[in-house]
Order: structure tokens, then sequence, then C-alpha cells
């Protein structure tokens, strides 16, 4: 029975010894081996045999990590108080530097933040702050890279998450940014005004140009009309012959026989007309009679 017993005791001793020797490393992951106190580099991934109650491990995780900075208050180059809190992104990029060199990293890291921050915000003004955050967040990555890089760590990205001014400077931040939308309102409706006026002027214009075309095209058809109009009487005169003449005169005369005034003022050149149509009368009446035998 006691023979089991020991038996029992060893197998579950070398269970016990197995289990401290054997580690299963991951592939993101690294062990910082440790003998009787000294280091000895670094194994992994994959199946690790250590000697127990001799080799001592640590465990290194390789993954990209974040470090969360809550809010920290500083002053700026204007003197005015700001209060940021950013994400500092980090990878271990050499396992045994970041066991030696550091005790614990995320603390530190956490405190060298915060002064880091400190000191570039004191180099800048508020309205830097505010509106140039990719040029803060590369100016605290190189310099957080700087320190972290004698412990094995490689800072990747810097993101500030939130930056809070001072109330009166919100306060003034929001009455510009009213000011500056009544500033686009007011502007816009002047480009509305301006452009409708150049309508309107444009539409003016295009009728004032409308209207000319008409008068211009009336002119012209009445011209024509005109010039047809004589046309057609300088070709009705062009037919009248000597008879029809000599009608119109004698027409005339009867006119003026049948007026009721007992004086007439005649030109000279009524009497000239007056012998023309004597001699007129005379050869259409000869024309007259030389006609009746040969009807």
């Amino acid at each position: 029975m006691s023979v089991l017993i020991a038996l029992g005791v060893i197998v579950l001793f070398a269970l016990l010894i197995l289990r401290a020797s054997l580690k299963i490393v991951r592939e993101y992951q690294r062990l910082v081996v440790f003998r009787l106190g000294r280091c000895i580099g670094t194994k992994g991934p994959g199946l690790v045999v250590v000697v127990p109650f001799v080799d001592r491990v640590v465990w290194v995780d390789l993954r990209e990590m974040y470090l969360e900075i809550p809010h920290q208050t500083g002053i700026t180059k204007d003197n005015a108080p700001i209060s940021i809190d950013f994400i500092v992104f980090y990878k271990v990029v050499d396992a045994v530097m970041s066991v030696l060199q550091v005790g614990q990293f995320a603390g530190a890291a956490e405190n060298v933040s915060a002064t880091t921050l400190r000191a570039v915000i004191g180099d800048i003004s508020l309205d830097d702050v505010l509106a140039k955050r990719d040029q803060i967040n590369e100016v605290l990555r190189t310099k957080l890279d700087e320190t972290t890089e004698r412990w094995g760590v490689k800072v990747t990205n810097v993101e500030i998450r939130e930056v809070i001014p001072p109330p009166d400077v919100q306060d003034a931040m929001t009455r510009q940014m009213s000011a500056e939308r009544t500033r686009r309102a007011q502007v816009t409706e002047a480009e509305g005004q301006r452009q409708a006026t150049i309508t309107v002027a444009e539409g003016q214009k295009q009728a004032a140009v409308l209207v000319a075309e008409g008068n211009r095209q009336a002119a012209i058809l009445q011209a024509e009309g005109y010039a047809q109009a004589l046309e057609t009487v300088y070709g009705a005169a062009s037919k009248i012959d000597a008879k029809t003449m000599g009608l119109q005169y004698l027409d005339a005369l009867k006119a003026i026989g049948a007026s009721p005034a007992t004086k007439f003022v005649i030109p000279m050149e009524f009497a000239n007309m007056l012998s023309g149509i004597g001699s007129f009368n005379e050869r259409a009446f000869a024309d007259g009679e030389a006609e009746k035998p040969a009807t």
C-alpha cells in the first residue's frame, strides 16, 4: 500500500515538473528566460522546454497595443489653459529590452506622455492646437518614440481624442461661428440679388434689341410699301396720253368756273397751260373729224 502511495506521489511530481518544463508559446508571444537570475534570451514561438526551479520566464506580447492617456491640462503658448486626452499606440520590438529596461511600461508611458504633451502644447498657440491636430499628433509620436526606443518599444501612432478649451474661449468660438454663418448668409443673399439684377438687365437688353429689330423691320417694310406705291403711280402716269391730260385740264377749268368768286388770280404758267389746251383741243377735234368717214 505504501509502495502505491509513493509511486503515485512520484508520478504526480513528475507531471508537475513536466508541466513546468513545457511551455506553448503562440506566434505573437515570446518568452524572456532568466536562468538563475541571468537573462539567456528569448524563446518561442512553439513548444519551449525550460528547466524547472532554475529558469524563470516572462511573457511578452508582440502585438500592437494602445494606452489611453486621461485628460491632461496644459498651458498654450498664449497662456490659455486647455485639457487634452489622447491615445498612444505602441508595439514591442525588442522583448528583452522591454523587460530589462522598464519595470511597468504602462505607468511609465502614461507619465512620459503627460509631460511630453505639456511640453508640446507649451510651444503652440491655442488656435494652432485647435486647428493642427495632425501636426501635434506627429510631434507627440516622435518625442514619445525617442523616449520609448530605449525600452524596446516603438510608438506607432498618437491620436488626440478630445480637446477642451476654456469656457470663455468656447463662448468666443460659438459667437465667431455664429458671425461666420451670418456673414455667409449675407454673402449668399447679396450674390443672389446680384445674379437676379444681372438676369433682369439681360432680359431688358434682349427685349430692347428685339423691339429695335422689330422697328427696323417695320421701317423696311414701310419703305418697301412706299416704293411699290410710287412705282405703281409712276407706271400709271406713264400710260396717260395727251387726250387724258386735256380732259383733266378742262375739268380744272370747269371747277374754276363753278366758283362763286368774281375775281381769279391766274399765274402766267396757267396762261401758258391754257394755250396748250387750246392747241390740244384743235388737234383732238381734227382727229375726230378725220375718223368719221372711216366709221
